[in-house]
């Protein structure tokens, strides 16, 4: 079985849940390689290597050097039939959904999108995917080849193997078509911390902070601790926190090491965007939360009071 990886990257950096499904991809077996497509990218392929890659497909043009998708499903559908892929797997984002359903459209293949777990069922690839607003998990399949997945960001965490790969370099034409769109500005949000996809500790804030002005508490211990701020769908709708940072059925899937909840509930939306944590702590001052029903530690009581405190300990503890 030979499974392709579309290998999204951001500058010089291939994206970390990218590399999480390389990762996935290398442990089920079979051949393995990636696809970075780009401009001045060859560099960047080679890191693959060392996360499950023996092989980097590239194909180098000016005409993808902005983030445009459909340039990319003409890259893309040269390096599948190059490859001989049966399956080509994709890491949620708004780039790679574009090029995964014009890709799908392109070879007339089967696309199952929003997956949390791939695995192998004689043979055959087989994805899960969260139903029925994420309360119920089922398996799903194809019926043909080439099989094309897009994988929740952050399903799976990335891999370090130490190998390296060959990179071995496509050349593809483009449709007239594909090349008449423009990138006229591309902005990006600047931070002091890091992404929460990228994140080891979380702090996210729900409705519980009580005011835009509450999630001053939240930034404060997220400092303290080295991570990020998250918020859930009710808090960035109200507008007290930016869309980027939402966690949920409807924001992002997230995996760090400790996930601090400040007067979150838990609702089923948000829980599947962050159950993946190693460890969960839930401070809020309504006993019967939802969200100390999977939380790992769980603290009744007033946020405003014992987050403060915790920052201030973990200060201390680092001086």
């Amino acid at each position: 079985m030979a499974t392709l990886v579309f290998l999204e990257h951001h500058g010089a950096e291939l994206s970390k849940s990218s590399l999480g499904v390389l990762g996935k991809a290398a442990s089920l077996g079979g051949e393995v390689a990636g696809a970075v497509l780009g401009s001045g990218v060859e560099g960047v392929a080679a890191a693959a290597g060392a996360y499950g890659a023996p092989v980097v497909y590239v194909v180098d043009d000016p005409a993808l050097e902005a983030p445009l998708p459909q340039p990319r499903v003409d890259a893309l559908e040269a390096v599948v039939r190059e490859s001989g892929a049966e399956n080509v797997l994709f890491a949620s984002s708004v780039l790679a959904a574009d090029v995964a359903a014009g890709l799908a459209a392109r070879l007339g293949a089967g696309l199952n999108w929003g997956l949390t777990e791939l695995s192998l069922d004689g043979g055959q690839l087989v994805g899960r995917s969260p139903v029925l607003g994420d309360t119920v998990l089922v398996d799903v399949g194809w019926k043909t080849t080439p099989r094309l997945a897009l994988v929740r960001s952050g399903a799976f965490d990335p891999v370090e193997t130490g190998g390296s790969a060959e990179v071995r370099r496509v050349d593809t034409r483009f449709q007239d078509f594909s090349t008449q769109a423009t990138l006229v500005e591309h902005l990006e949000e600047r931070s002091s911390g890091p992404s929460i996809e990228d994140a080891d500790v979380i702090v996210a804030g729900g409705r519980g902070l009580g005011a835009p002005e509450g999630f001053k508490v939240a930034e404060d211990l997220a400092e303290a601790l080295g991570g990020a701020v998250a918020a859930t769908r009710a808090v960035v709708d109200a507008g007290w926190y930016p869309y980027s940072t939402q966690v949920g059925q409807t924001g992002k899937s997230v995996s760090p090491r400790l996930y601090i909840a400040l007067g979150v509930s838990g609702a089923i939306q948000h829980k599947v965007g962050m159950q993946n944590a190693g460890t969960i702590v839930a401070i809020n001052k309504d006993p019967n939360a939802p969200i100390f029903d999977f939380a790992d530690y769980g603290v009744v009581g007033d946020l405003h009071a014992i987050a403060p405190k915790l920052a201030e300990l973990v200060r201390a503890r680092k001086g």
